[in-house]
């Protein structure tokens, strides 16, 4: 049995669209002449869907859009691909996510997911479970089980070949346990699988494709490219082991590819081209600068630097170099006169009060505030360049250096925004050295360093980590072997900066447990572990 996987990046809610992009990767697959053709989960409407899923005429128009795309492909190999379907019980979840058999001009059948899991997705919100076993149908002379979903629950008589379309979000180090669990699966109940993943950026969802074939042994026989479209066939008659490239799975290389993925869907799906980034001379921004350079091309990134009184001479040289060696365009808007301006202006306000947090927020604010001008201007799109570890305890300004349309490395430790920025420079030397050595700063004030007010970013992350990834208790920690009173400090901060986090941009996640997705905590609560 010959079967292809279509690995296509779709865009959520674009019906005719994505029946577009199935019905090419369909006739360009039929040349190999498969038996079957099989699209990933929900791949007819993209996903996320969210509550589009709570619109009853959305969910009917996808019924039909299956119906069209049946009739467009009547000369093409039997098809399965998914969307979702009205649940007519009227209780319980609206709807079914499903699958639909193309064959032959129409759709020769539906298949109902069984069972439901919570997760990323929120599938328990918007989908009824439809029980039962797993559909069989016959083709090419085997017996062919379809499961939809990442869980692959199949009781009683196996078929030949399970067929298993997913959408599984990215997050890293996540897609080697997604093969190792099918390569399981098969050589475990002695059945071939072919899973097909969905690939692409939607929102804060990035999809990293990896879709795989393996034989009744467990062997990889057929692999779908890494975060790119992709169309896979192998004749499970003549299997062919194949190989994983040594470095697919280094968390920097994964984590870069899901960011130049992400930018460059998020920015392009709201229907963007270009992109402006506030550039520093320090580590975040330079990394942001580089992930949109590569995502968009240089010629549609435009870097603005934005000095202070406060702003060095080497983080400005810094800067320009970053530009340069990324080809992007550059202009430079020193804020000092605005300053001055709101300085004079809240003068008799701020009689006898002395200088403090307010004039370094103040600072960041009216860099917003020409950035978003600049982005206005010229119909581009503002990035914001925090990463999670600031983003984490607060260490950002709201409507500041938090504005933006998509905040790329939200979900990125400061630790990791190192690693990848020196994976990234060994393969191509963009970043300057020196912005890799410095002490980070946010210069809002003559000679600040961030470690003034955080602890030393390791500490920091390592804290954040079992606070925020773990669940772990401030108890817990401390009992880790971190110092308490840092601990605690960490967590207050956490907490206090919740309001924040509700209002930052979309971020692109990229761990298993990013702000908004996957944290959900309430902004006025008491401090209950105290």
């Amino acid at each position: 049995m010959k079967i292809s996987l279509l690995q296509v990046n779709t865009v959520v809610g674009d019906l005719a669209g994505n029946a577009g992009r199935i019905a090419a990767g369909a006739r360009e697959a039929a040349r190999d002449r498969p038996d079957l053709i099989v699209a990933p989960e929900l791949s007819l409407t993209g996903c996320p869907l969210r509550d589009l899923l709570l619109r009853p005429g959305f969910v009917a128009r996808a019924l039909s859009a299956v119906d069209e795309l049946a009739a467009n492909l009547a000369g093409a190999p039997p098809l399965i691909l998914g969307l979702p379907i009205a649940n007519p019980a009227g209780t319980g979840c609206p709807a079914f996510n499903a699958a639909a058999l193309i064959r032959e001009g129409e759709v020769a059948g539906i298949f109902r997911k069984p069972s439901i899991s919570a997760g990323v997705l929120n599938e328990d919100r918007y989908f009824e479970p439809a029980g039962g076993e797993i559909p069989f149908i016959r083709l090419g002379g085997k017996t062919v089980g379809v499961v939809i979903g990442e869980t692959i629950c199949c009781e009683g008589p196996m078929p030949d070949v399970i067929v298993n379309p997913v959408a599984s979000p990215f997050a890293v180090g996540r897609g080697r346990l997604r093969e190792e669990y099918l390569s399981g699966f098969a050589r475990e109940h002695g059945v071939a699988v072919a899973s097909v993943n969905s690939v692409g950026g939607n929102d804060d969802l990035v999809f990293d494709g990896r879709s795989a074939i393996f034989d009744a042994r467990g062997t990889l026989v057929a692999r779908g490219a890494p975060f790119e479209d992709d169309i896979v066939t192998a004749d499970l008659a003549n299997p062919a082991p194949q190989a994983v490239a040594a470095d697919e799975y280094l968390p920097e290389s994964e984590i870069w590819r899901a960011l130049v993925l992400g930018t460059r869907d998020y920015v392009r799906k709201c229907g963007f081209r270009s992109v402006i980034i506030g550039i520093s001379g320090g580590i975040d921004s330079s990394l942001v600068a580089a992930v949109a350079a590569s995502a968009l091309g240089p010629e549609n990134v435009l870097g603005v630097l934005l000095p202070s009184p406060y702003t060095s001479a080497a983080n400005i040289e810094d800067a320009e170099q970053l530009a340069d060696n990324l080809g992007i365009r550059r202009c430079c808007i020193p804020i000092t006169p605005m300053m001055e301006t709101f300085s004079s202006r809240l003068a008799g306000v701020f009689s006898g009060m002395p200088p403090d947090t307010t004039e370094e927020n103040l600072q960041a604010r009216i860099r917003a505030t020409v950035l978003m001008a600049l982005a206005n201007k010229f119909g581009s799109m503002l990035l914001a360049t925090g990463n999670k570890s600031e983003i984490a305890v607060g260490y950002c300004t709201l409507y500041g250096d938090m504005a933006g349309g998509l905040a790329v490395i939200a979900d990125l430790p400061k630790g990791m925004v190192y690693r990848v920025a020196r994976w990234l420079n060994a393969r191509r030397p963009v970043i300057p050295q020196r912005v890799l050595e410095k002490p980070p700063s946010a210069e809002l004030r003559p000679g600040q360093v961030d470690q003034e007010t955080l602890p030393p970013y390791d500490l920091l992350d390592a804290i954040l980590e079992r606070w925020i990834d773990r669940l772990e208790s401030p108890d817990d920690i401390i009992a880790a072997g971190y110092p308490p009173e840092t601990v605690r400090k960490v967590v207050r901060m956490v907490e206090a900066a919740e309001f924040k986090r509700r209002q930052a941009p979309p971020g692109i996640r990229v761990t298993g447990r990013a702000f908004g997705t996957d944290w959900q905590m309430p902004i006025a609560a008491g401090r209950w572990w105290l």
